[in-house]
């Protein structure tokens, strides 16, 4: 989407149709967005050659579409899992250099930049060492395990003065662009409250991930795997693949989706703090697999003075949607709409509430309301809803090439560090909630999640 915004013609015409009493709709072709350098030719002098941590679902995918960008190489891959050095070598070269050691590639001062695709809960060692090494590191999301783990992270980030991006990419939606500037121009009115939602009703939606099938002790480095944070387990496969199920190694539903709603949330309304308050309910109501993560789970928040309520289900399909609620209208956006309902906020016929009057004093006030109202309202244009559409769009794509056009030129990422850790630490709030049964609140001064 282009970052022009509306013209003034286009936003007028918004603008005088909103005002109508009748409703009409258009629909509006978002066109792709200029490319920035990173996605455009470059000279073999500009070549990025970054190192690739973790090959497994998501690391794949950004493997394969970080190579596919112009001026980028990857020069190395690491994994604990054997099997996905044989995979990262079938994405990229046969002779592609792989390790199960990431520390192998921080070392590499060939490499300039790196892209993890790890669990959770081995965010913050990862990006601590990358950032600790001199290195820019794209980190998927959520950014961190634990509100804790936030903090270390950007303590780190600050103090090495390196380039962190992490991948929500909803902040590199072209739908959410637009959705943000329709905001920003006050079409909205008074913000009243943020509705999101996303669900989804199949097995490998809930994570009941296939192992691979010659996975061993032989072939996966199991107690690296495992971390130190919490008691060794016996080498377990579904544990490998199913990680998100449980709080030890994700941080579930919340980290999972939760944080794409948050994130694209916060980049739509320019906020860019943690929420104050949470309240969540959930449960384990259907995937009864042994997890101990929620498989459904709503939350209310304030951000600010600000009311948004999230709900998430692993049983129930429902698309990703937002409904940003606002006094002059209801603007609703999902993967690839923006669409924009204007509303008057004004009676266009007298109030039903004089039907408990009595009749002479009814017929009075209807006769009264009909003088003082009737011409100014045959004087308004007609409403137009509009709906913004954009078709094929990929923002995984769009948000690797910041991150790595920021790397070549030095510049800010459109999710920093800050801006990923304060969508974490809803998702954190969302999850401390869940368990404690109770409500509660982000502490600034202390920087915890409390009661």
């Amino acid at each position: 989407m282009s970052k022009s915004g509306f013209s003034r013609r286009e936003f007028l015409e918004i603008g005088a149709a909103a005002a109508g009493g009748s409703l009409a709709a258009r629909t509006v072709l978002l066109g792709q967005e200029t490319e920035p350098r990173s996605v455009r030719p470059a000279p073999a002098s500009d070549t990025l050659r970054f190192g690739m941590i973790g090959v497994g679902m998501q690391g794949s995918g950004l493997l394969g579409t970080s190579i596919q960008l112009p001026g980028v190489e990857c020069a190395g891959a690491a994994d604990l899992y054997d099997g996905r050095h044989t995979l990262a070598r079938e994405i990229v070269r046969p002779d592609l250099p792989v390790t199960r050691r990431y520390r192998d590639l921080l070392d590499n001062k060939n490499i300039d930049c790196i892209v993890a695709a790890v669990p959770d809960h081995w965010h913050r060692q990862v990006v601590i060492d990358a950032v600790s090494a001199g290195k820019d590191i794209y980190c998927e999301k959520p950014m961190s395990h634990t509100a804790a783990d936030g903090v270390a992270m950007v303590d780190a980030a600050k103090k090495s003065g390196r380039i962190v991006q992490i991948g929500s990419q909803r902040v590199s939606s072209q739908v959410c662009a637009k959705a943000k500037e329709i905001i920003a121009q006050g079409m909205l009115g008074d913000l009243m409250l943020v509705e999101g939602s996303m669900g989804r009703n199949d097995p490998c939606g809930a994570w009941q991930y296939p192992p691979p099938f010659d996975l061993s002790p032989a072939n996966l480095d199991w107690d690296t795997w495992q971390g130190d944070v919490v008691p060794k387990k016996a080498f377990n496969p579904l544990i490998f693949a199913r990680w998100r199920c449980w709080k030890e190694y994700g941080t579930g539903v919340a980290g999972d989706l939760l944080v794409h709603l948050i994130s694209g949330m916060m980049f739509m309304l320019g906020i860019n703090q943690p929420a104050r308050f949470a309240a969540a309910v959930g449960g384990i109501r259907h995937w009864k697999d042994g997890r101990n993560m929620p498989d459904v789970h709503s939350v209310v928040y304030y951000f600010g003075d600000m009311p948004v309520y999230m709900r998430l289900n692993l049983a129930c399909e429902m698309p990703e949607i937002y409904r940003i609620q606002g006094s002059k209208g209801l603007l609703e956006v999902t993967g690839s709409t923006v669409s924009f309902t204007p509303q008057l906020g004004v009676d266009t016929y007298p109030c039903y509430y004089t039907g408990s009057f009595p009749r002479a004093m009814r017929e009075e006030y209807e006769k009264q309301w009909h003088a003082e109202n009737d011409a100014k309202l045959a004087k308004v244009p007609a409403q137009e809803s509009v709906t913004y559409r954009m078709a094929d769009f990929d923002d995984t794509r769009p948000h690797l090439a910041n991150f790595f056009d920021a790397v070549r030129v030095r510049r800010p990422v459109v999710e920093d560090v800050v801006f990923g850790n304060n969508a974490a630490l809803a998702c954190h709030m969302a999850n401390e909630s869940y368990f404690r049964k109770n409500s509660v609140t982000w502490d600034e001064g202390t920087k915890k999640i409390v009661g």
